[in-house]
């Protein structure tokens, strides 16, 4: 078999590929930040809509979304400050897995609870999912609130 030697061509190809992916790597903070940002102002924009004409907001919850278990008016004002402080911690970066998750599954029951969405805001929802599910399992990226306190705060390893 013949050996790879630094000039041949796998070699050579390999090293594009590896200079590539610590440029694409480069991004990934910003595309983390953006996910953050792209969806905490989807979620918080709702929230201010919601406080915005408190009485429409709780016939909504009465008439047309159905969250389980809940009477509307506790469903009202739990949806309303999740939407309001959630995307808030997201953006800051602060808390921003735990938040990510309960958006995440706040999402679930959004589409849950509100059968006659049209398939354009279920696509909507599936995007928004998909960010914060990926910002749960990733975190928030370098730049966050909670990079910084991870650097400051936590034990180093030796």
């Amino acid at each position: 078999m013949k050996a790879v030697t630094p000039t041949s061509p796998i070699a050579r190809l390999a090293g594009l590929y590896c200079a590539v992916a610590r440029v694409v790597d480069k991004l990934q903070p910003l595309l983390l930040l953006g996910f953050r940002l792209y969806v905490a102002r989807v979620f918080f924009l709702s929230g201010l809509t919601k406080i915005h004409d408190w009485s429409i907001t709780v016939a909504l919850f009465t008439d047309e979304y159905h969250v389980p278990v809940l009477s509307p008016a506790v469903a009202a004002a739990l949806g309303t400050a999740t939407e309001l402080s959630m995307p808030v911690l997201l953006a800051l970066g602060v808390g921003s897995r735990f938040a990510a998750g309960v958006l995440f599954i706040f999402n679930i029951v959004a589409v849950v609870s509100y059968q006659a969405l049209p398939d354009t805001a279920v696509k909507d929802h599936i995007l928004w999912g998909t960010m914060l599910l990926v910002l749960t399992i990733c975190g928030p990226g370098k730049i966050a609130v909670d990079t910084w306190l991870e650097r400051r705060f936590a034990p180093r390893e030796n």
